[in-house]
């Protein structure tokens, strides 16, 4: 499922005018943003050069992803000790069901076909997408609180990214989750070991409920942020 721990609108209005956000946050958004744009330019980049052989292109990228999706860790710890005002739940769900791919699918089962097919490519393009616009959003909404709790005049979130973070999900989820489940089902089938594949089958069912529950939430992040401006143009 498409990562979608928010980082910084989870911070309480009242404290945000008390407390300065910490610079190691900005960094952290930051750093996770240039990391994933470097992950989508380089399944790209790769595809590309080695003409669009989609073995190559799993071969020599899907590490890359692996660590940097690995990091991701970072925002259950966050989550857990009230760094940030993320549910536990959701985060951990958000976080397994991209473990499962990168370690569960393309670590423990590398050979399955679906590994070394669009869905690759859609799912990065998917996910990197995501938190390439998600990780500079936040970055840039804490730079504002920052100045403005210095007395400074805030710098205002970009109009674009503030559209792009809550209208780009409506196509970027479904299709994450549509290629995570084509390649776990590919796995689930090709895995040497039965119960191992029968794992993957019960792991796709939690996309049942988990899918809708997440996709939900953003909608009503969405209406959240966006409600007043929506209302206006239907008007």
């Amino acid at each position: 499922m498409s990562s979608d721990t928010p980082v910084t609108d989870k911070i309480d209005k009242k404290s945000t005018l008390k407390d300065e956000p910490p610079m190691w946050l900005i960094g952290y958004n930051l750093l996770s943003g240039c990391l994933w744009s470097f992950v989508l330019l380089n399944v790209i980049a790769t595809h590309i050069s080695f003409g669009f052989d989609f073995y190559r292109t799993f071969q020599l990228t899907h590490w890359w992803t692996t660590i940097i999706q690995c990091f991701a860790v970072v925002e259950i710890y966050n989550s857990a000790m009230g760094i940030v005002r993320s549910p536990i739940l959701t985060t951990t769900m958000q976080v397994l069901s991209r473990l499962l791919v990168v370690i569960g699918v393309w670590t423990i089962v590398p050979y399955a076909p679906n590994n070394y097919s669009y869905a690759y490519l859609t799912v990065h393009i998917a996910w990197s997408l995501s938190e390439v616009i998600r990780y500079y959003y936040y970055a840039q909404h804490l730079i504002s609180q920052q100045t403005q709790i210095k007395g400074q005049t805030p710098n205002k979130v970009s109009p674009l990214l503030l559209w792009l973070r809550y209208n780009a999900f409506i196509i970027l989820y479904p299709l994450g989750i549509t290629s995570e489940l084509i390649m776990i089902w590919s796995a689930a089938f090709h895995s040497k070991s039965s119960i191992y594949g029968l794992f993957l089958l019960i792991s796709m069912a939690a996309y049942i409920p988990g899918a809708p529950v997440l996709f939900s939430h953003m909608l009503v992040q969405r209406k959240k942020f966006l409600g007043n401006k929506i209302t206006k143009k239907t008007e």
